[in-house]
């Protein structure tokens, strides 16, 4: 099998050759298909996550076709289209497990982080956290969904039922999850960086009623945030815009620090809340909405070859949409 694998911190991805994974007791090999690349991958490979496990095989938004079963695995199919998402794995037994709160397990695996993930022709992954996408025919379409997606709807659910939300950072996860909020018949407000026009229009022919640079000001305050940047900076930002009682989200596993702000600002109970990794339950449920709301996820496709490429243009903000590499 191939690879692009994360040897030292900053430095590009090398292409390895590898043998196949071998699937342990209760796990799938899987052939893979499609695999977005996501921001927290630029966090792995930067080292600005702790205790990277290296060397690591980034990528954890995965689409592919189960090629062998190992031990004690029920319920999957030889050729079964199947997602492999972030959450690896956890222990089931800590508190935070037994109060169906995994996202928060005390001892939890992470694809593409702390186990090999989609960067690769072939990945192995515990059974019990892989997602049925038997019904899903595009993988590059569908592979963005896997985190941009999953974690957009964790914040979104975070965010409360407000009808005017801002999205700050318009990039995977935004554009999804702007499509669902206008689903949910929400105004949604869209927030890019300075002079990013391409983003802001397709942020319009999502349905935004608004798009603008992080600094405008919309004309309605609004009743929630959510933070999809990793700029620290954009949290008082957020917090002049929203409404007495308003809510930000801070959406990213990784962002920088957040400069002091008055506490006139936050006052009068806005709230300030962080959404970390997400749940089996989210998977199911976003996969859901989804197909209900027909989202529809603007790719630019890369051979895996590419990955460093392909880093580089999310890296540098060229992007639109989401990168999806393809074996």
């Amino acid at each position: 099998m191939t690879a692009m694998v994360s040897m030292r911190p900053g430095a590009p991805l090398e292409r390895v050759e590898r043998p196949l994974p071998h699937p342990g007791v209760g796990e799938l090999l899987v052939r893979v298909e499609a695999c977005a690349v996501c921001r927290t991958d630029l966090h792995v490979i930067d080292d600005e996550l702790p205790a990277v496990k290296r060397p690591i095989v980034p990528g954890h938004e995965i689409v592919g076709r189960v090629e062998a079963l190992g031990p004690s695995t029920d319920g999957f199919q030889i050729g079964q289209r199947v997602g492999i998402p972030w959450l690896g794995h956890t222990c089931g037994h800590c508190a935070y497990c037994r109060a169906d709160r995994e996202n928060l397990c005390d001892d939890p695996e992470f694809t593409g982080y702390t186990r090999d993930g989609g960067f690769a022709t072939h990945v192995a992954a515990h059974s019990d956290f892989v997602l049925d996408l038997s019904d899903y025919p595009d993988p590059v379409a569908t592979a963005p969904l896997l985190c941009a997606g999953l974690i957009g709807w964790r914040s979104l659910v975070a965010a409360g039922p407000g009808r005017a939300v801002g999205l700050f950072g318009f990039g995977a996860a935004a554009h999804i999850i702007a499509q669902v909020g206008r689903w949910q018949g929400r105004r949604v407000y869209a927030f890019t960086r300075t002079g990013d026009n391409a983003a802001q229009d397709l942020a319009r022919s999502l349905g935004a009623v608004w798009a603008g640079a992080s600094m405008d000001t919309p004309p309605e305050l609004l009743d929630c945030a959510i933070i999809f940047a990793p700029a620290g900076e954009l949290v008082p930002r957020a917090l002049k815009l929203v409404k007495k009682g308003g809510r930000v989200v801070c959406g990213g596993i990784h962002m920088s620090d957040i400069p002091s702000f008055p506490y006139r600002d936050l006052w009068e109970e806005r709230e300030i809340v962080s959404v970390a990794n997400l749940t089996r339950k989210d998977g199911h449920e976003f996969l859901s909405v989804a197909k209900q709301a027909g989202v529809t996820v603007h790719t630019t496709s890369y051979p895996l070859t590419a990955a460093n490429d392909a880093i580089a243009d999310l890296r540098s903000g060229r992007l639109v949409g989401a990168a999806v590499l393809v074996p």
